[in-house]
Parts: C-alpha cells; structure tokens; sequence
C-alpha cells in the first residue's frame, strides 16, 4: 500500500484483525440477485486488467501509485494478478482485481461507473473462485460496504492460520473456466449460503 497516489513509498499491512469474505458468506441481496438474473452487462476476465487497475485509482484520494501500478501489472504478466471487468456494451463500467497465490485470493479494489457494476464484478468473482477450488478472500480491512456484502474480520492469528492452509493445497486454477453467468452466480452463491 501507500498513504497516497503521490507517495513514492509503499509498505506492508498486516492488520490485527484482517477482513476476509468468506466464500461461502456472500450476501446476495433481492436486489443484486434481480440484477444478475436480467444483467444488462458483459462480464470479462483479464480482458482489461489495466483498465480495471486505472479504474480503481480514478478517485480523488488512492493508495494506487505508479510503484504499485508497475507492480501489479509486473504480476498480472507472470499470470499471479487477475481483473473481472464489467462491461456495458464497449464501455468498461466496472471491475474488480487482485491476486491469486495458492488458493488465496487477496482482492485488491474495485470500482464502479454504473449502478451495482462493482457488486456484480465482485459476486461473479466470488462464485467464480467456489468453482474454481478457491479457500480464501482476502479483502485486507472490511469496509462498511464489504461489509453489506458478507466481509468479516478475523483476528490475525487466525488470518495467518487460513492463510497457511490455503497456500499449502497447490494453486488454484483461476482460468480453468470461464466466468459463470449471471443465473450460475446466483446458483452458486445461493447455494454456498443455503447449504
């Protein structure tokens, strides 16, 4: 991280107490579900990493500076950083990206220019890593919204522990399969809460 987008520095966290989005968690509201069952919107992945990153950092206050821009797209080439994106006809709405190691994924950020755009990149994200042999999501802090969302925190001891585990069961094959669609994300997000 870093305290700004013109802070030359950045640093490592490791909070006391780590926000992680259980994958089995996720609350899918009425509303969410609506949307995803009727979407307008196409969804990609790792069709346009750069963009969702720039995306991300396009607000008035980040922690996305130019060493963390060169960073991320350093991992994403050695196929460790992926992106959702979400796209309204050719226009990139929204997104979601971050990291996969083992079988942790440790989201990064996300961003919106439409109505739900993030929520349906991050749910899809969610059902996408179920099924694709994911154990962890790291969110690093839980925000109000990640929050709404079904983000808990952990102690760090505990963190470390999933962590431990979920780097030692191999890697995950975040591109074994396409994204699923919008019915299959609510199948499989109904389903992991449900059973």
């Amino acid at each position: 991280m870093s305290e700004a987008q013109d802070d030359p520095r950045v640093f490592w966290v490791d909070p006391e107490r780590r926000g992680i989005l259980p994958l089995d968690g996720f609350h899918l509201s009425r509303s969410l579900r609506k949307t995803l069952l009727r979407t307008r919107f196409h969804l990609t992945l790792d069709m346009d990493f750069e963009g969702v990153v720039r995306g991300c950092a396009e607000r008035e206050e980040t922690w996305i500076n130019d060493a963390i821009f060169r960073g991320y797209f350093a991992l994403h080439r050695l196929g460790y950083a992926h992106s959702v994106e979400v796209w309204k006809g050719d226009d990139l709405v929204g997104g979601v990206y971050g990291v996969a190691l083992g079988r942790a994924f440790f989201g990064e950020s996300m961003f919106s220019r439409t109505t739900d755009a993030s929520k349906i990149a991050l749910a899809t994200l969610i059902a996408h890593l179920r099924q694709t042999g994911f154990m962890l999501f790291d969110t690093q802090f839980t925000t109000e919204h990640l929050a709404s969302l079904g983000a808990i925190e952990v102690p760090r001891a505990e963190y470390h522990a999933m962590l431990d585990l979920a780097l030692s069961k191999g890697a995950a094959e975040i591109l074994s399969r396409p994204l699923p669609a919008g019915d299959a994300v609510v199948a499989l997000l109904t389903e992991a809460t449900s059973g």
